[in-house]
């Protein structure tokens, strides 16, 4: 997954091949001991555990309605639809970073996120949960009824929070390509491989969520400050 992930976004991102990829991974983690580098890998690793974490336990909570059986089938087409449309955003997210308006438009979906993040860690339950994603309990989501509107619910989720993580790693690191390239396969692998893990410590230690959502939040008015600005993407060029 990761040979096809690096393939296929050199054609897709403009960075030279996995060469090109390669050497930025390692221009960026030569200086990675530089404040701007350095904060910008802190922020990317807490953004993707955090929606990781969030992503499995939205995904429990739409599904904790069901019976056991379409309740693993359910979550099995959330960790795998959250896989592919990760990959699917991470290959267009260089060419997504160079439309006028967009990084600005970003900002304003991760302050969406972030307050839906603080609704969620506010509110109290309205899901029964799922033994198989631990801190579902206590998403504020309300269970589907039905394993057609399960799926789509996920779907729709899935949609949502797999391109807020892709903008909000390309926003933390939009200087330092090679730390977003990590970034964005590091996201990857932990949908697919550590998602139920990470959600259980969130539940368990609720400053994980309450920190990654002030790094999501801080993300966030950059991406808006910079999307204005910024000469040549930023939407302050539409107003001369």
């Amino acid at each position: 997954m990761l040979e096809f992930l690096t393939q296929a976004a050199a054609h897709a991102g403009g960075f030279g091949g996995p060469a090109g990829m390669w050497d930025a991974i390692v221009n960026d983690f030569s200086n990675i001991t530089e404040p701007a580098a350095l904060a910008a890998f802190v922020q990317v690793l807490m953004i993707d555990i955090v929606l990781a974490g969030d992503n499995a336990i939205v995904v429990g909570a739409l599904a904790a309605g069901l019976p056991a059986d379409q309740r693993r089938k359910v979550i099995m087409i959330g960790v795998l639809a959250a896989l592919v449309l990760r990959i699917a955003f991470a290959l267009v997210v260089t060419q997504l970073m160079q439309v006028v308006g967009l990084i600005f438009i970003g900002g304003l979906l991760l302050i969406w996120v972030a307050w839906k993040m603080w609704r969620e860690l506010r509110e109290g339950a309205h899901s029964a949960g799922s033994p198989e994603v631990a801190g579902d309990e206590h998403s504020g989501l309300k269970p589907a009824k039905s394993f057609a509107a399960a799926a789509w619910a996920v779907a729709i989720a899935d949609v949502s929070m797999s391109l807020d993580n892709v903008l909000a790693v390309a926003g933390a690191a939009r200087d330092h390509p090679g730390i977003m390239i990590v970034g964005l396969v590091f996201a990857v692998a932990l949908m697919g491989i550590a998602a139920n893990i990470i959600a259980k410590y969130i539940e368990r230690y609720r400053w994980i969520a309450y920190f990654g959502l002030a790094v999501i939040l801080y993300v966030a008015v950059k991406m808006i400050y910079e999307g204005w600005i910024d000469p040549g993407v930023g939407i302050g060029t539409l107003f001369g």
